[in-house]
């Protein structure tokens, strides 16, 4: 499951992946984020919470990828993900490379305590 919101005050783009995410709740997701998308100005915040995340099919990569393609689209200014355990991370970085731009801040954090420092809340 996937759960979309955002904060438009504090120009903040949340995503939590839960569980077994599938194919189905990437691709509405991605419909929920350009809704969520529409209030936040360019430079906005995005945090992807992984804490909750228990595995997706690796065919279903390409999808992870639009997702990041469209924050890139609506230029998001930086990128905090929580993912406390290591082999929770689906490749993270390396589709990081193919799908935002080189001067994009990225940072990965193991907590939500750590990511709220990164994102100066």
């Amino acid at each position: 499951m996937l759960l979309v919101a955002s904060n438009k005050s504090q120009q903040l783009l949340n995503v939590r992946f839960i569980g077994e995410v599938r194919p189905e709740e990437l691709k509405r997701a991605c419909a929920e984020l350009s809704a969520e998308l529409a209030g936040l100005l360019p430079g906005f915040r995005y945090l992807a919470d992984f804490s909750q995340f228990e595995s997706m099919n690796l065919d279903y990569i390409t999808e992870v990828g639009r997702l990041m393609e469209l924050l890139a689209r609506t230029e998001v200014g930086m990128v905090v993900r929580v993912i406390p355990d290591a082999s929770h991370d689906i490749g993270m970085n390396i589709l990081t490379i193919f799908h935002y731009p080189p001067e994009l801040k990225v940072v990965t954090c193991q907590t939500l305590a750590e990511a709220a420092a990164a994102l100066g809340l």
